[in-house]
């Protein structure tokens, strides 16, 4: 008879687990290779919930005595594999979409059987967020991007992420990217610029060209109108209210941001502000989406899935939403006003300066770096590999992948690809804009006050310097 879990007794019982198993593995009752009854099973035999087990199996995972296979269950490591360590990797939401971490996580336990590797979520993507976990010291490897980096930067924080050396075969813009005084504190391995992705589908039953790369906002516009059919689909819908796509068309109408001498930014009678205008135009004339789809990022994929949505502004990341899917679809460079701007997105890994084992996990990055790995990701998904060869290999594709036809096309636009800073504004800035822009392009606020708002965000203090005014 399974007991049932009360307060008074859970840690008790958590322990008793714990020790049980422990001492198993320790005394050879519990042979390596094998593996553990089930969560579900432990969770029975102890009376615990699953959640706690798990609580429970993941301090066996720290004593280095069992490694977690995901879908499969919890191994028996050899307790007399002297030299065996683990390490913590600390991931971004989206990473098990975007790069297939936990197949190559197994891959490099394979090839290293004394490193494990605790893969750990981390809950947001921001610098509050990823701090936390650094300064205790609970990460040895943490996956961040360019976003992250500027955060780092801003906030005087790159010395807490450990200098790494430059691979030579990974593309030097993405390694530019993560540089600062000459050192590169962020490895790159996967990256993606903003992209226009289409339904072929649609534009071959109403004989419409294709998007190209000649393609102005103007164009897709118009394209738009055609694709929409009412109650059924929508030719075209972005919310530009995200710092990537944002970017897009402040850099292509707006270039970068001017400042006045005292450092703070200008908005009223630039250029910027007539490409943020034009932007507000361009949602004008967006159809409107009902409240059960406010929750666009996850909506848009649904939506493009089920064509419902002929058009949207993507990533390569994205593309994974579809590598198991029949549908007909292919990529675009975005649309432009005259030059053709993209963002760039560059995920990469880092080591904790905090770390115990710094050793270790330089050795997951250098495998996740290297070409076994990064061939995997170029050949098992739609992300781009920071290294050159594997990002640019040429053989027979994965038929359980459906990729574009035009996937080789980042090659292509790479002169066209920029970093947020290209704006010429922080990123605590840039995020106080984006909030305010939101408002703006939503009808929710004028010109004068947007303008008002921005050049008011940093104030010259009396001694000169220059101070954030209160939010």
């Amino acid at each position: 008879m399974s007991r049932k879990p009360s307060r008074k007794t859970f840690r008790p019982r958590l322990d008793e687990m714990v020790s049980s198993i422990r001492n198993g593995i320790m005394a050879g009752a519990i042979e390596p290779d094998h593996y553990l009854p089930s969560e579900k099973q432990l969770a029975e035999q102890y009376g615990l919930s699953v959640q706690s087990v798990r609580k429970g199996l993941d301090l066996l995972v720290g004593d280095g005595l069992i490694v977690k296979i995901p879908k499969i269950g919890s191994k028996v490591v050899d307790p007399a594999d002297k030299g065996a360590v683990t390490i913590r990797l600390g991931y971004l939401p989206t990473i098990p979409d975007d790069a297939d971490i936990h197949t190559l996580i197994a891959m490099f336990r394979e090839e290293h059987p004394n490193i494990h590797v605790q893969a750990v979520p981390i809950a947001g993507y921001s610098y509050d967020h990823i701090m936390p976990y650094l300064d205790s010291g609970m990460l040895d490897v943490v996956t961040l991007n360019y976003e992250n980096f500027m955060q780092f930067s801003e906030n005087g924080s790159l010395d807490e992420l450990e200098p790494l050396d430059r691979q030579q075969d990974i593309y030097p813009f993405l390694s530019d990217s993560f540089t600062e005084n000459g050192r590169l504190r962020i490895q790159p391995f996967v990256f993606s610029p903003l992209i226009l992705c289409y339904n072929r589908d649609h534009f071959a039953r109403l004989g419409l060209q294709e998007p190209n790369s000649s393609w102005s906002w103007q164009r897709l516009s118009e394209c738009a109108a055609d694709l929409s059919i009412p109650n059924e689909r929508v030719g075209f819908h972005c919310y530009f209210s995200t710092l990537n796509r944002a970017a897009v068309l402040l850099m292509q109408m707006g270039k970068s941001f001017e400042r006045a001498d005292d450092g703070r930014l200008k908005l009223s009678g630039t250029r910027m502000m007539e490409a943020i205008r034009f932007s507000r135009d361009l949602y004008k004339d967006m159809p409107l989406l009902p409240n059960s789809l406010m929750n666009w990022e996850t909506q848009k994929i649904d939506m493009f899935r089920q064509g419902k949505l002929s058009m949207a502004i993507t990533s390569y990341f994205t593309l994974n939403h579809f590598r198991d899917t029949d549908l007909d679809y292919d990529i675009a460079p975005i649309p432009h006003f005259g030059e053709p701007l993209t963002t760039l997105i560059v995920i990469g890994m880092a080591v904790n300066r905090r770390s115990k084992n710094k050793e270790a996990a330089k050795k997951l990055i250098d495998f996740v770096t290297s070409p076994k790995a990064q061939l995997t990701i170029r050949q098992n998904t739609c992300s781009l590999p920071a290294r050159v060869a594997a990002a640019e290999w040429r053989g027979p594709e994965n038929a359980a992948v459906n990729r574009p036809s035009r996937f080789a096309m980042f090659r292509e636009i790479m002169p066209s690809f920029r970093l947020l800073d290209d704006l010429n504004v922080k990123d605590s800035e840039l995020r106080k804009l984006v909030g305010e822009l939101r408002l703006y392009w939503a009808g929710l606020g004028s010109e004068e006050k947007l303008c008002a708002e921005m050049e008011a965000m940093h104030r010259p203090s009396e001694d000169g310097a220059v101070s954030a005014s209160p939010s």
